[in-house]
């Protein structure tokens, strides 16, 4: 289910509305909603918490300071989450060298297990993406190594699309690019990420 829905529309603007009329609340909840997920995604494309956490306070930071400007051309959701990717993006293309670290603690898995599965995914015919495939935190370690030799901007694409699962539409809006460049974004950085992947596992 696309997070987008009418619902989901309705209930932000009245939040936002609210807050202009002085409800502090209103903005709180409205930071409660959204600030795991803008964490999630700022946390894969830049693949360092510390570095996430404070992206994610500069983003609701930018949204506060700018929530008068917020007229609901887009949702409250796209408009939040196209602040954090550009915030991202910015402060990655600022850094001469991404801070490569694990994103998980390590954990108790069979990581054997988890690179041929990986492998036989790699090898078969199926479509399905590799975050789909993947059945322990093991494979998704591996494929967050993969994808971290993704440049900037496919990294941004893949993860609104395979981790938030964000439509087309969507996605260009959040980041200012026509839908067939969304799309060819994403076509190179799945090839790319099956190349890495592939490189990763022999």
């Amino acid at each position: 289910m696309q997070p987008e829905t009418a619902k989901i529309r309705v209930s932000d603007v009245a939040l936002v509305e609210q807050y202009r009329g002085g409800d502090q609340g209103a903005l709180e909840k409205l930071i409660i909603k959204y600030q795991g997920r803008i964490f999630n995604v700022i946390l894969r494309i830049c693949a360092n918490r510390e570095t996430a956490a404070e992206l994610t306070q500069d983003t609701f930071v930018r949204i506060i300071e700018n929530l008068h400007r917020f007229r609901g051309d887009s949702s409250f959701y796209t408009w939040a989450f196209r602040i954090a990717v550009n915030l991202t993006l910015n402060f990655i293309r600022r850094q001469k060298q991404v801070n490569m670290v694990s994103l998980d603690k390590p954990v108790v898995g069979d990581r054997d297990e988890a690179r041929t599965s990986l492998r036989n995914y790699l090898a078969g015919d199926s479509k399905a993406e590799p975050f789909i495939v993947a059945q322990s935190k093991e494979a998704v370690e591996l494929i967050i190594k993969a994808m971290m030799n993704l440049e900037q901007s496919q990294r941004a694409v893949i993860v609104l699309r395979e981790i938030e699962n964000m439509d087309y539409a969507h996605i260009a809006s959040v980041l200012e690019i026509e839908i067939g460049t969304v799309k060819s974004r994403l076509s190179r950085a799945r090839a790319t990420l099956r190349a890495n992947l592939e490189a990763i596992l022999r």
